[in-house]
């Protein structure tokens, strides 16, 4: 039974917002973090990205990089809210950090580049924080840039990501010659002090010209937040005037609903517009109670359970991030109910084990603050959880229930890492240990064949940081090999096949027979899924499992290429048993043959990961850009105009893009920029792929 909440929790919690800054790389999300630490009074110092200086990129991969790696929690106050943070990375390469900090937070802003609008990554961390439900507002930054255009990056929103974007702020004019903002609701205008370098500002009446834009901009205010409040809808029909109040109200709703994205707008750098965006923050993201129980699972069973954010109900608290620390792992945890006490004794519902809690934190990036406990609404962390990794559930061990767990992206990029001298060996293993656990995208495994250490990533960049954090922080001197493709096979077409184990060497046998009909399933790149359609007996339900194992796990070895198959549907239609010599372990073998013979006997599809891409040069430079991608046997989508440039949008194998960032420098004096995500696996041209089949033969030794 759920106990309604009292008065005074309810008060304290209203006034917590959970949030993450989300956006494309570049689009200003740690400028527009650091500003809002600093203007709040969190940090009293503004730092600068490309000096290095920022609080919340604090590692120094990214101070000498320049751009965010691991997402960083951190807290301010504003307005008597209590505003809790996460900055997450704007790069395809590391989207497990947004991904995790997304499944944790009650809401999110989304930073856009005024001049590109929604870029590549943006469309994905909206994406993660739809499929999360993570109601948003969003802040269209760097009005101040030469080529900005707020109207046009509305409408990018509206548009590539499907959002309902209402401003609820229009710039006072364009470029550089932005100097306020128009409060849409409020009715007035914000304008900027230049001589206390934007931190100031003052209150006043609009620009002339501007009144059209304003009326239009109420109205579709006023139209939004009608649709979740019947006081502004019967006066928006009677055509009574709806009061700022009114539409503020009727705004929330709608944002918390997750059908109505806020647009607000300015300068980070340049300090315009981020306190207007803290107000917002606290005027429209949801508190803790203001979402939906959490919901989980009773351990073993499909029952729901459900919690309210309140510190009296039993505990249930998600551990959302792992990082290794020669003091003690530093385990993320978002409290949803209940309290989480130091020098308590919790259960681990996914393990099925006790966990001991010895020190909690409140976190502010890299530096630490001890707390007695973490309360229903809190996100900290705790030190030395001996069990509880990414994606662990803690809570009572009597009301025991699992969250949701999180789900990350195959790698999609592998290389051979191996250590120069036998005293880094040990090292290595150990480090790479660390690391994986950290990172639910990082994968590691040893090579039968070669016995070499390969590691698998989202991109280069990400191989490239592991990398240099292995020898700058592990102290570890590693030789590493050419980054290779993540190839997939599949068949392309259906068919049946006989597997069958039959041996005799005294006393008792081994005996499976099986039948399998494979099939491809051209719109999936999971890999081999099974189906029973045995009827009378003909393989005993027991061998059933060990039957699809086998299919399975052979499906993920590869075969002798050791590619994995994927998109195959691998259905057990008929067998034979014998009542002595027949096991899981015969069948399971059986199944193994029957996937051989069906490589044997059938022609298998190499696939290949594509690369959604965006390139973004001077109009000068289109042509020989073009071409190159050409070359690269890419799919130009479109062109389209952003400022003085052109951004270049279509798909791209990823074999074709190592080391273009080198290339596009050296064909647009520098000037040029591109991004990419993973999007699908497609077929390879047979000509490319029967070289890339005989070079991996010759690799693997195979005649």
């Amino acid at each position: 039974m759920i106990r309604p909440m009292g008065t005074a929790i309810t008060t304290e919690l209203q006034r917590v917002r959970n949030i993450g800054i989300i956006a494309h790389i570049d689009a200003g999300k740690t400028t527009t973090t650091e500003r809002i630490l600093f203007f709040s009074g969190r940090i009293h110092k503004k730092g600068e990205v490309h000096d290095g200086t920022t609080v919340t990129d604090y590692m120094p991969e990214e101070r000498d990089r320049g751009i965010t790696i691991k997402s960083a929690a951190t807290a301010c106050e504003w307005d008597n809210h209590k505003i809790n943070i996460l900055d997450t990375p704007g790069h395809v390469d590391f989207t497990a950090e947004v991904e995790r900090s997304l499944r944790v937070l009650d809401g999110a802003v989304g930073v856009f580049c005024a001049v590109a609008g929604v870029q590549a990554q943006s469309e994905t961390v909206w994406r993660q924080a739809q499929k999360y439900s993570v109601p948003r507002i969003s802040f269209i930054n760097k009005v101040d840039r030469v080529g900005a255009d707020f109207a046009k990056a509305v409408k990018s929103i509206k548009d590539k990501l499907g959002a309902t974007a209402v401003p609820i702020q229009l710039p006072i004019g364009r470029e550089k010659d932005f100097n306020g903002i128009v409060d849409v609701i409020e009715g007035d205008a914000i304008y900027f002090d230049e001589a206390s370098d934007g931190m100031e500002f003052k209150r006043g009446p609009i620009p002339p010209g501007m009144a059209e834009e304003l009326a239009k901009a109420r109205e579709a205010v006023i139209e939004a937040a009608s649709q979740f409040d019947d006081v502004i809808l019967e006066k928006y029909l009677a055509g009574e005037t709806v009061t700022a109040d009114e539409m503020k109200r009727g705004l929330r709703a709608a944002t918390v609903a997750c059908k109505v994205t806020p647009v607000t707008c300015g300068t980070a750098l340049k300090n315009k517009g981020v306190q207007q965006l803290l107000d917002a923050i606290c005027l429209y993201l949801p508190s803790p109670i203001d979402m939906p129980p959490t919901k989980g699972k009773k351990p073993g069973t499909n029952e729901d359970v459900e919690r309210l954010p309140d510190p009296t109900q039993p505990l249930a608290a998600l551990a959302f991030k792992t990082i290794s620390d020669r003091n003690g792992d530093l385990t993320f945890i978002r409290v949803y109910s209940g309290e989480l006490v130091n020098g308590t004794q919790v259960w681990n519902s996914r393990k099925q084990k006790p966990e001991r809690i010895n020190r909690l934190y409140k976190m502010h990036a890299d530096k630490r603050e001890a707390v007695e406990k973490l309360t229903a609404g809190d996100m900290g962390a705790a030190v030395g959880l001996k069990l509880t990794f990414t994606g662990d559930t803690l809570c009572d061990r009597d009301t025991a229930l699992v969250l949701g767990a999180m789900k990350f992206p195959d790698p999609v990029i592998s290389m051979s890492i191996a250590p120069r001298t036998t005293a880094d060996r040990e090292k290595l293993a150990e480090a790479l240990a660390q690391m994986v656990k950290e990172d639910p995208t990082l994968h590691r495994h040893t090579d039968e064949e070669t016995g070499e250490t390969i590691i698998s990533g989202m991109g280069e960049l990400h191989l490239d940081i592991k990398n240099s954090i292995l020898q700058r922080e592990y102290k570890v001197s590693v030789d590493v090999g050419r980054p290779k493709v993540a190839y997939r096979q599949t068949f392309d077409r259906a068919a049946e096949v006989e597997g069958k184990h039959v041996k005799q060497t005294g006393g008792h046998g081994q005996f499976g027979v099986v039948k399998v009909r494979f099939e491809p399933l051209l719109a999936s790149t999971g890999g081999v899924e099974f189906a029973n359609e045995v009827v009378g007996g003909r393989v005993p339900t027991e061998y059933i499992p060990a039957v699809e194992d086998g299919l399975k796990e052979f499906g993920k070895r590869g075969g002798r290429l050791k590619w994995p198959f994927v998109g195959i549907k691998a259905t057990l239609y008929d067998g034979k048993a014998h009542d002595v010599d027949s096991s899981e372990l015969a069948f399971k073998s059986a199944a193994e043959i029957a996937f051989r013979e069906m490589i044997e006997h059938s022609r298998t599809v190499l696939l290949e990961p594509m690369m959604r891409i965006e390139v973004t040069v001077p109009e000068a430079n289109v042509g020989d850009v073009i071409g190159d991608l050409n070359s690269r046997r890419a799919q130009v989508d479109e062109i389209t105009y952003s400022g003085p440039n052109r951004v270049i949008s279509g798909k791209v194998p990823l074999a074709e893009l190592f080391q273009y960032s080198t290339t596009l420098r050296s064909m647009t004096q520098g000037r040029g920029d591109y991004s990419s995500e993973p999007c699908e696996y497609t077929p390879v041209p047979n000509q490319i792929a029967e070289k890339i089949i005989a070079e991996r033969k010759k690799f693997l030794g195979i005649v």
